[in-house]
């Protein structure tokens, strides 16, 4: 095994954490979204699609996922009735992705959810620690994206 620095063992350790929670909030998202007929893929489509029409791939952008898995996820939530494809008048190819009431209905049913689970966990944080890890993750987030 190659040997780390001090710092490089504590950022692979961070990462390690970052995993074991991504899996622990889909998880948690998945069961806040299951009752709206939703999981947390579908989630996160409904959430970027609720600020305005978009594609596939800006979709995909927003949320750090491939357009083969934004694509999966929009034909089940259009196939169930929560996402509809609209023509783009700036590109006849890549349709847009819109809510119609049944999808932003249940998008709002996991948000007032997740709302309270939210405000539960969090109580049990301080909001300077909060805002440190927000930070520091922002700034990962930001490393990463200059690579």
């Amino acid at each position: 095994m190659t040997p780390l620095s001090d710092r490089g063992l504590e950022f692979s350790q961070l990462l390690v954490e970052v995993f074991r929670v991504n899996g622990l909030l889909l998880a948690a998202g998945d069961e806040l979204a299951a009752p709206a007929g939703l999981t947390s893929a579908r989630w996160q489509v409904l959430g970027v699609v609720d600020h305005g029409p978009s594609t596939i791939a800006q979709v995909a952008r927003t949320m750090g996922l491939t357009r083969q898995a934004v694509r999966q996820t929009a034909t089940s939530l259009v196939r169930d009735g929560m996402i509809v494809f609209q023509d783009n008048p700036h590109d006849r190819r890549a349709k847009l992705l819109a809510l119609p009431p049944r999808g932003r209905s249940a998008l709002r049913r996991v948000e007032r959810r997740q709302a309270q689970w939210a405000d539960e966990l969090a109580a049990r944080i301080s909001l300077a620690e909060l805002r440190a890890v927000t930070g520091t993750l922002r700034d990962l987030g930001d490393l990463l994206e200059d690579r």
